[in-house]
């Protein structure tokens, strides 16, 4: 292969960008848009370093809907060492574990308002810590810390005003945890948007950035884990798949058991990598009145492929797996290798190869 290892690690270096600078928690990232590029350079806001930048941003960004404390973060900015990866999964750990213990004092003093928003932090700092942990010392604290952000989701489900009800959606021989945000109208049949997560968002993020816009708009809401997401992720070892029809007709199916849903009028909202699941799941399911894909995706594997040096790419073209592998695993650099991991993690692959070619197939 004509490829030595600078070219390859400068090309798999700005592929990477593209896969891991922007996180989905919410935020759109650069990796869901076909043929993403990286923004016009501008002097950055808090970090050199675009996953530091993004991901301390989005933190702050979740302050909207009481998501985020914003003096807190912008504290945070500075105990973190630019680029240290352990710095900054210790710094948002310790932060969610404050966070937590302010919402248990709270509830325990019958202080609901402050516990509610309190877990809602505490979920921001835990959610925020577990993109740093694949690039710190121990990466196997990344299921300790994602147990801690959901346990403090669960609790916060009580606070809401309504309560926001745990459900489970009947998915193939399982179930697939969902959750059911009353909105405030007082129908008797109402609107339902069902909330569609991208790659590796958390819970917090769907009331966030749709339940919270859209119960205060006289909707309802469901959203849930699909295959590859949150608990089915990691409690379930259900990973992606292509044809997200699949999962979507069954959260509709369980949407018309409930007696308060319309069924002339659901909508369904997928941000990041959900602006491919909803377009796809669409074409197929007929009883959804109305779509929204932010942004929407043609082709997933575009942002993954696009910034391949071209002997890699004829590599993966021509199934030379043994090859391919090899050379990803012997040049790329800790941090790069970390950040690709994260995002392989929900595809269910080892190889590097492998999860490359199951990506080509996420293709509308």
């Amino acid at each position: 292969m004509n490829c030595d290892r600078r070219q390859f690690s400068l090309g798999v270096t700005a592929a990477l960008i593209g896969l891991t600078a922007s996180p989905d928690r919410g935020a759109h990232k650069l990796a869901d848009f076909p043929g993403a590029r990286p923004e016009p350079t501008r002097p950055p806001y808090l970090f050199k370093n675009p996953t530091f930048e993004i991901i301390f941003l989005t933190s702050l960004g979740r302050a909207y809907h009481s998501g985020g404390n914003i003096g807190k973060v912008l504290y945070l900015t500075t105990q973190v060492e630019d680029g240290n990866f352990e710095s900054a999964y210790t710094v948002f750990h310790q932060a969610g574990d404050e966070a937590r213990a302010q919402a248990e004092e709270s509830a325990s003093h019958g202080h609901t308002e402050s516990a509610r928003q309190a877990y809602l932090w505490a979920q921001n700092f835990y959610d925020s810590a577990t993109y740093f942990v694949d690039g710190s010392k121990d990466p196997s604290r990344f299921l300790p810390t994602w147990e801690l952000l959901y346990d403090c989701w669960l609790k916060s489900l009580p606070l809401f005003d309504p309560p926001i009800e745990p459900v489970t959606i009947p998915y193939e021989n399982t179930g697939l945890h969902g959750f059911f945000i009353r909105g405030r109208s007082t129908a008797r049949k109402r609107p339902l948007l069902i909330l569609a997560n991208g790659s590796d968002g958390s819970l917090l993020d769907m009331w966030l950035w749709g339940g919270a816009g859209a119960v205060a708009r006289d909707y309802d809401c469901l959203t849930f884990d699909g295959p590859g997401q949150g608990y089915a992720l990691w409690k379930q070892n259900l990973h992606f798949r292509p044809d997200w029809e699949k999962v979507i007709s069954p959260v509709v199916d369980y949407a018309l058991t409930r007696q308060e849903v319309d069924p002339r009028k659901i909508a369904i909202q997928g941000i990041s990598q959900g602006g491919y699941w909803v377009p796809r799941a669409v074409a197929f399911e007929t009883r959804i009145a109305a779509a929204i894909a932010d942004p929407g995706v043609v082709d997933v594997s575009t942002s993954w492929t696009a910034s391949l040096p071209k002997p890699m790419l004829e590599l993966l073209k021509s199934g030379r797996k043994a090859e391919f592998d090899s050379f990803m695993l012997n040049t790329l650099d800790p941090v790069n290798k970390s950040n690709l991991d994260f995002r392989m993690r929900p595809f269910g692959f080892a190889s590097y190869y492998d999860t490359y070619k199951a990506v080509m197939t996420y293709n509308l």
